[in-house]
């Protein structure tokens, strides 16, 4: 892509995140998208987008660390658990910091339980690609003896698992959050018990 082009598709995505986030996925249009990106014809998202759901796939992708980094997680192989389990808790954590993306997700809860289709969609999209990434992952430090043998489908949720509470904390549930608990304080804590608890050695 040139820089021109990446620069619309990111002003699409922009103006994308605001109105979904702002009249949720069935009242947020292309026309009404297209105009707030500045755009003077609505087609011109097509170009970029085949349909509505390609475009807030990709505004779930661009407001998500997590699904970017396990999307080519080469590098991510080559590090240790240490290193990257903060780095994925931080990116999943930091995503709902913006008011906009708290706001969609909000919005998005409620509309995919009306509408499974969506909630499909969005699952097919991000979930499978997460979990994959620490299931393989996981393999692979068992294979270098950094974890005990176990099962990683079961590791790879109690993982997420750990998170998501802060995340609905952030979200919608602010008594979750109401003990003060900071998000370096949650990670460096979960963490620490989950990799003890997968340590060489441990009770399987």
């Amino acid at each position: 892509m040139t820089e021109e082009t990446n620069e619309r598709r990111s002003q699409i995505l922009r103006a994308a995140l605001a109105e979904f986030a702002a009249k949720g996925f069935r009242g947020a249009t292309i026309k009404s998208i297209a105009a707030a990106a500045g755009l003077q014809s609505p087609t011109l998202i097509y170009w970029y987008f085949p349909t509505k759901e390609a475009l807030f796939n990709a505004v779930l992708e661009e407001q998500s660390p997590l699904i970017r980094a396990t999307a080519d997680p080469t590098a991510l192989y080559e590090q240790p658990p240490e290193v990257v389990l903060p780095l994925l808790a931080r990116g999943y954590l930091g995503s709902v910091d913006d008011p906009d993306a708290r706001q969609l997700v909000r919005l998005m809860l409620g509309e995919m339980l009306q509408r499974p289709a969506l909630a499909g969609a969005v699952s097919e999209m991000a979930i499978p690609r997460v979990l994959g990434f620490l299931r393989g992952y996981f393999e692979l430090q068992i294979e270098r003896g950094r974890f005990r043998p176990h099962d990683t489908r079961s590791s790879a949720r109690i993982f997420m698992g750990m998170l998501i509470p802060i995340v609905m904390g952030k979200v919608a549930f602010p008594a979750l959050r109401a003990d003060g608990l900071g998000d370096d304080d949650h990670i460096a804590t979960a963490i620490d018990i989950f990799l003890g608890g997968l340590a060489p050695g441990g009770t399987p």
